[in-house]
């Protein structure tokens, strides 16, 4: 990873990828790490080129700055189906250069809407079954340099280069709000082109676009008709071009996939295959012309998220005869993706597998919970020969599967669990001396991984697996820890923006496929959270600026709804959704909806005028402080007696006016009390929902109840995060008690077992327990802050972030000697704060140095808390006692 040189750049970047095919973004930007042996190392100066090969177009020069991410290409305009080579060199704050960095490379797709020469081709027969083959065959030349694909369809389509597939992107063109914004792909196909005949095969389904969504069996939400665009371009090495384009030349067959629905799993008949089908030298004569589609090219944008690929295979851990005789194999993992299988039988003989999270009570297969999902896969068997087979257009939520038509005792060979998700950055890690909380972490994983398929679905497995924005909000400092998350969200703010009402209303779902239902508080919240979190977590402004018009119609939009102008009282809410204090037979906990909505009113008001402030928009960033400040006047008044304590005697009520900063600042420590009363006062348990979860143990850090935060992460009984460990889970459930201290399940239709709400948690984990983090006012890690909060209860915790600058860490342990450990990681070009809580400066040594001494510690000094420090760069390990009597 590392070229020559104790101090250099690397991992350059264009827009978060080193190699960046069918670049859409027509000021990119470009972001690199420092590699440096020494501590306390900054950049004092950078100079960025950018090339095209020989020819170099932008130079920026030598130019005084510690700016290592986002610089923004401002050169002259980037050129279509062109790569740039991007090469950055720097200087430290001692005027050392560096080497050039390796280079890494940007490839524009189609900028301009009216080079797309293609024709929307369809198969006019019956649309809603089997998914449609398309292909056409053509000639080339010899002397192929490159080609480039660019394609994308109505439905989900899989394309084939002479049979082969030009990469393992599934799922394309994802899901985006289709009716504003089509995502297309770039393919370098240049390998897979010969001179002579060649051939490009296309197979469609139906996909978010048509398919089955939402729990009414509702379909064709976005069209009717599916539909392919694909063009090609070839150039020779003697400079000619030759474009190659989806047209009325092409020919279309039915295929033996004879339904696909992402819920309810393929039905596959290979007798029926038409072999070859998208390789040269097949005889397509039977097949018939496609028809044009008059769709346009209005909507189409490059790729914008992380394409979705298979990440890992999980094998069997073992295959059971279940008490009602049923063939059951278990992964060991709930889990998102796909069963791949292989099998010898004759002819017409019939293989069926159903997908299942759990088994019940009984140890039999469980399904119920899937409510009309059906997740499951049949295949009729073409014989006589060894048949492989996978999904194409599905993906199922499981940890076991259900076989049918395999002996029992060939399937343990026979089968493999496919993982999928999009394929992002895996970033951050946790670990503690408690290993149910590191099976916890393992568990948050897992849930996002199986929940971030193109968008952050709500669960993977039912009916459902939208894109719920209140799940979204609440998960996502976690997950912007767990995996970068800065493309993928990106992608799916646009389409929130793009799917927000006229008058600023937000959907409940993004995309909108439950059209006309929006707009309830900590839902729609999302609007503003995310973006902010996006900033937070990477230093990203421009999402910021792309947004801000969005954010701004969400605050507007909840102005407009109060019958008094600062609070919120007026509309449907969801309220602390699924809350342990919720009223027999309803799923909406105690916590008034009132109060709920306006503590959120207040708190996008007050990021909005964050917001504002980082985008220098002054006069919004003093309005909008000044309406957050309104309506948290209005809220003590509405919801908050004279005394100080909070009208609502819920867990949830206290935990967002203690941590919205709601409250008069005399009267929150009172509040924090009463929050901690209530919280024992259940035997240290939790009553929260979606809504007071996340905030619950963060809450009670931000106000000196930490050591209470953490007897509730670490209770084993039921309600809590290590209940459902020890009920076997290994995702994060949707109810608390997905299954019940008695074993039975719970039978609430609405029982997803990978669901991952309640997995935020992980946030309070990393930012608390191993005490890392972001400096709001140095984001993106660009100042880390270093503090954890050391408990009795566990021995050692620790975490590790790769950021945009490099790996962050944090980590202390208790020693034998009774000292404490510890261990501080800060990356080149930043600097962090370091809190040592309880030590007495006198008694901190860095490694073997006192404190004040150490190379890279800028300054110590003693604070109430502990000695606080501020150093550069490097690795440190700080040993102290708290007790001064200690030596």
């Amino acid at each position: 990873m590392h070229n020559k040189g104790s101090f250099h750049p690397y991992d350059l970047r264009c827009e978060y990828k080193a190699h960046y095919l069918g670049l859409g973004e027509r000021s990119p930007r470009f972001s690199w790490k420092l590699h440096a042996d020494a501590r306390d190392v900054r950049q004092s100066a950078y100079r960025l080129c950018v090339s095209t090969g020989e020819q170099e177009i932008w130079d920026t020069g030598k130019v005084d700055s510690d700016q290592s991410l986002y610089v923004t290409y401002a050169g002259p305009a980037l050129s279509s189906r062109t790569c740039y080579e991007i090469r950055v060199k720097v200087w430290n704050q001692l005027g050392q250069e560096s080497d050039w960095s390796e280079a890494a490379y940007g490839e524009t797709g189609l900028l301009e809407l009216d080079e797309w020469k293609a024709s929307w081709i369809t198969a006019k027969f019956e649309q809603t079954e089997p998914c449609q083959l398309m292909r056409k065959s053509f000639t080339l030349d010899e002397s192929i340099a490159s080609a480039r694909l660019y394609a994308t369809s109505l439905g989900v389509y899989r394309v084939y280069v002479n049979g082969e597939s030009p990469d393992d992107t599934l799922f394309a063109p994802g899901w985006t709000s289709y009716s504003k914004r089509l995502q297309y792909q770039t393919y370098d196909v240049t390998k897979l082109l010969a001179s002579g005949e060649n051939t490009i095969g296309v197979m469609l389904g139906n996909g978010w676009y048509m398919g089955n969504l939402g729990w009414n069996g509702l379909s064709q939400l976005y069209g009717n008709e599916r539909a392919a665009l694909l063009q090609l371009h070839v150039q020779y090495k003697d400079g000619r071009e030759e474009v190659i384009v989806s047209d009325n030349s092409w020919r279309a067959s039915k295929s033996a996939l004879l339904m696909s629905e992402l819920y309810h799993g393929e039905y596959y008949d290979a007798r029926l295959e038409s072999k070859g089908w998208h390789q040269q030298g097949f005889d397509d004569s039977e097949w018939i012309p496609v028809s044009l589609l008059d769709y346009g090219y209005d909507t189409l944008i490059a790729q914008e998220g992380e394409p979705v690929r298979i990440v890992e295979e999980l094998q069997p851990v073992q295959v059971l005869c279940t008490p009602k005789g049923e063939t059951v194999v278990d992964f060991g993992q709930n889990m998102v993706g796909w069963v791949q299988f292989a099998v010898e039988a004759d002819e017409g003989h019939t293989i069926v597998i159903r997908h299942a999270e759990v088994l019940d009570e009984d140890g039999n297969f469980y399904t119920s919970n899937l409510r009309t999902a059906r997740q499951t896969i049949t295949y009729i068997c073409s014989g006589g020969q060894r048949e492989c087979y996978e999904p194409y257009f599905s993906f199922q939520g499981f940890r076991y599967i259900q076989v049918e038509g395999i002996q029992p005792e060939l399937i343990a060979a026979s089968v493999v669990a496919k993982v999928i998700h999009s394929d992002m950055d895996q970033t951050g890690s946790f670990e503690c001396s408690d290993e149910l909380v590191n099976q916890l972490q393992r568990n948050i994983v897992w849930g996002q991984r199986g929940n971030f398929l193109d968008i952050p679905t709500d669960c993977p497995q039912r009916d459902e697996r939208m894109g719920w924005t209140g799940d979204a909000h609440v998960f996502m400092r976690t997950a912007a820890f767990n995996m970068n998350v800065a493309p993928f969200f990106t992608k799916w703010l646009k389409d929130l923006a793009a799917d927000q009402l006229p008058d600023g209303g937000v959907p409940f779902v993004i995309p909108d496929v439950l059209r006309g239902r929006h707009s309830s508080a900590a839902w729609g919240d999302a609007a503003v959270i995310c973006p902010w979190v996006l900033y937070e977590r990477y230093g990203d402004k421009r999402v910021l600026a792309q947004q801000y018009e969005s954010m701004v119609k969400w605050v507007e939009y909840i102005r407009a709804q109060g019958e008094q102008e600062y609070l919120w009282n007026t509309g449907f809410h969801f309220g602390d959704w699924l809350a342990m204090d919720a009223p027999n037979g309803s799923r909406v906990g105690s916590t008034p909806k009132d109060l709920i909505a306006t503590a959120f009113y207040a708190y996008s008001a007050a990021l909005l005028a964050k917001t504002a402030a980082v985008l220098d928009k002054l006069e919004d960033a003093a309005r909008y402080s000044e309406l957050s400040e309104r309506v948290a006047q209005a809220f003590r008044r509405e919801f908050v007696t004279p005394n100080g304590r909070v009208a609502s005697p819920t867990q949830t009520a206290y935990v967002l006016a203690l941590m919205f900063d709601l409250l008069e600042k005399k009267d929150r420590p009172q509040a924090a009390a009463v929050l901690a009363r209530y919280v024992e006062e259940q035997d240290t348990r939790l009553t929260t929902g979606f809504v007071g979860t996340p905030y619950l143990c963060l809450a009670l850090s931000k106000h000196g109840y930490t050591e209470l935060a953490y007897k509730l992460v670490l209770q084993r009984e039921y309600p809590s995060w290590l209940y459902p460990i020890s009920k076997g889970a290994t995702t994060i459930w949707e109810h608390w008690d997905g299954i019940k201290p008695d074993g039975s399940l719970c039978k609430d239709p609405m029982n997803s077992y990978n669901h991952y709400a309640y997995g935020s948690v992980g946030e309070w984990l990393y930012r608390i327990a191993a005490g890392l983090d972001t400096d709001l006012q140095n984001p993106g890690y660009k100042k880390v802050r270093i503090a954890p909060q050391i408990s009795e209860a566990i021995s050692y915790a620790r975490a590790s972030y790769s950021s945009m600058y490099g790996v962050v860490a944090s980590g202390w342990e208790r020693l034998e000697d009774g000292r404490m450990r510890v261990k501080a990681v800060i990356p080149p070009n930043t600097e962090a704060s370091v809190l040592l809580p309880g030590a007495v400066m006198e008694l901190v040594l860095e490694s073997t140095v006192p404190v004040a001494n150490a190379a890279g510690v800028h300054s110590a000094q003693q604070t109430d808390a502990g000695v606080l420090l501020e150093v550069g760069s490097g690795e440190y390990e700080f040993l102290f006692c708290c007790n001064p009597n200690m030596r």
